[in-house]
């Protein structure tokens, strides 16, 4: 069973495993490399790394109107319930935690960024998430900086590795490269860049970087672009 991911844009992603759907940091309206617009958005889970509002812009409203089981950390998640989200629709979980949902295990990782919440709320610890399922293994470590304990999620075995490469708010380039042989994923797909002037970055040529220093693949996306492992 294949496992599609496609880059919605900026730091949002999809995922459809095994019949179910899967939205990451729901960021639509306002952002301008969107490929589609929040109410088209159809998903039967959405999963929210940390606060920002470039990550959860649309957040109450898709899962208002999907029913999504929304998942994420436990301020996130009893922020979202005061915006009226149904708590039965919605998963709490802590770094380090994971559960089996019927798509796959879903685990929240370390991540070096803020999370504070749009309205000034706590937003509690941000987050990356690896997911297993299908046989496979997916790391979106969302936004954050370089950091070693990277090298303990790659000794897990990850198929697919989705990373900023923007700088700025998150790793840059040359980060991104490091983080890459830390991890040793068989495929990359650079992220979280050229949404803004400020984070304009050439993603083919990072991946030749990649892919001259290390033996991982790279799969340079436009926003609505897709892969499948």
């Amino acid at each position: 069973m294949a496992i599609k991911y496609t880059w919605l844009g900026h730091g949002t992603h999809a995922l459809e495993i095994g019949g179910k759907r899967l939205i990451v940091d729901p960021f639509f309206t306002s952002n301008p490399a969107a490929p589609i617009k929040a109410d088209a958005v159809q998903t039967d889970y959405i999963l929210v790394s940390h606060g920002h509002f470039d990550h959860l812009e649309d957040l109450v409203a898709v899962a208002k109107r999907t029913g999504a089981t929304v998942i994420s950390n436990f301020e996130i998640i009893n922020w979202l319930q005061g915006q009226g989200v149904a708590a039965d629709k919605t998963h709490a979980h802590h770094i380090g935690g994971g559960f089996n949902y019927d798509f796959g295990y879903v685990k929240l990782t370390i991540a070096h960024h803020g999370s504070g919440l749009p309205d000034g709320g706590d937003g509690g610890n941000p987050a990356g998430f690896l997911i297993t399922a299908a046989g496979k293994k997916v790391y979106l470590t969302c936004d954050t900086g370089l950091f070693e304990t990277m090298r303990l999620y790659g000794e897990e075995g990850i198929d697919l590795l989705i990373l900023p490469i923007g700088d700025n708010f998150t790793m840059g380039p040359d980060d991104a490269l490091r983080a890459v042989k830390l991890i040793n994923p068989k495929l990359a797909v650079p992220t979280h860049y050229n949404t803004w002037p400020l984070i304009a970055q050439d993603g083919n040529a990072w991946a030749k970087r990649v892919e001259t220093e290390t033996s991982t693949k790279v799969k340079v996306l436009q926003p609505g672009e897709s892969v499948e492992i």
